[in-house]
């Protein structure tokens, strides 16, 4: 069934019953803020948020007789918009509370775009993105390609999951490993394991320890099954795929910050289906695909667009081979998508 438009007066009438909920909401979150704030606090100290929740976020504490215990912290109004996995200096209550002073600079975020376009970060000081997929829901190399561009965008070291492999078979295998070989081909980092199985769980802990990582990928993918096999006792809840759909359902609600038991963490973000690429930029989308780099700004034309102009040095390398059919597809799709594509 095809989803009812709403029309203008709808869509007003929605925001403003949003709007006076959440000011509601901050109105009684500045009440509780001026009663913690006039009791006693202990020291600032630093800590680390393992979880947001609205107008709370969770902070584990890095320093003293208290490290390792969880906070629900308030957060005063002048700090800007924390996520999982900023260090944050705090000050504790006396009921497993606390407050929130100060937010310590990023090494790295990674965004995406809000329902209305906005950008939102998701998750801080990230250094390796696990890319998730499987033989079902069927990948596809443009969602793929999404992900390697964010992370390309963000600063941050992607690497390839195949999960689920012990569902390769004949019918599926030969167009999966003609997907993979491309990425290999490239010199991506690639894994293949299996979660329920267990088939290269520990080459892929060893490869995440020492890292702060973060798993995105497709619902239905397997990310919630990962968590469960990296770190036993955590529960995270498991989705099928839509018997209707073929495609996942979205089990997490919110960013969460496990550590392994080796060092290093895990950031389980929201199932997304679609990684949407509002924020970027055609140069941007450009330097996701890591085989142009030699070849952009040597076309004829300094505006080619590189679909059917003479002279144009992707096309030339088409080709020659240089550049595979899958990834010029992938990038012409990608453009085309852009709020801003014709430029």
């Amino acid at each position: 069934m095809a989803k009812r438009q709403l029309n203008r007066r709808q869509s007003w009438r929605i925001e403003k019953v949003q709007e006076e909920r959440a000011a509601r909401a901050a109105k009684r979150e500045s009440r509780a803020l001026d009663e913690l704030e006039g009791g006693d606090l202990g020291p600032e100290q630093t800590g680390l948020v393992i979880a947001h929740f609205g107008v709370q976020v969770e902070v584990e504490a890095e320093d003293g007789e208290i490290r390792g215990q969880v906070f629900r912290c308030h957060l005063r109004a002048n700090l800007p918009a924390l996520v999982t996995g900023d260090r944050v200096v705090w000050r504790a209550g006396n009921q497993g509370n606390g407050v929130i002073v100060a937010q310590l600079p990023r090494n790295s975020e990674l965004c995406r775009p809000d329902s209305r376009g906005q950008l939102k970060p998701v998750a801080a000081n990230v250094d390796l993105i696990v890319i998730v997929f499987a033989p079902l829901p069927e990948p596809h190399a443009n969602l793929i390609d999404r992900y390697l561009i964010a992370a390309e965008h963000a600063g941050i070291r992607p690497l390839l999951l195949l999960n689920k492999a012990d569902l390769v078979d004949e019918q599926n295998g030969p167009r999966l490993n003609a997907l993979l070989a491309v990425y290999r081909q490239l010199g991506y980092p690639l894994m293949e394991v299996s979660a329920h199985e267990g088939g290269g769980m520990e080459a892929l802990q060893a490869r995440l320890d020492g890292h702060v990582s973060v798993f995105v990928g497709q619902s239905g993918v397997g990310k919630s099954s990962l968590v469960n096999s990296l770190l036993p006792g955590v529960d995270t809840r498991v989705g099928g795929l839509s018997e209707v759909t073929g495609k996942g359902t979205h089990t997490t609600t919110t960013a969460r910050l496990f550590h392994f038991p080796g060092g290093g963490e895990l950031i389980d973000s929201p199932g997304i289906r679609e990684f949407g690429l509002g924020h970027v930029s055609r140069d941007d989308v450009e330097a996701g695909f890591i085989e142009f780099a030699d070849l952009l700004g040597t076309c004829r034309f300094r505006d080619c667009k590189h679909d059917r102009e003479p002279g144009c040095a992707l096309l030339k390398a088409l080709e020659e081979g240089r550049i595979q059919p899958q990834r010029i597809a992938s990038y012409r799709h990608i453009i085309a998508s852009l709020p801003d594509a014709d430029f």
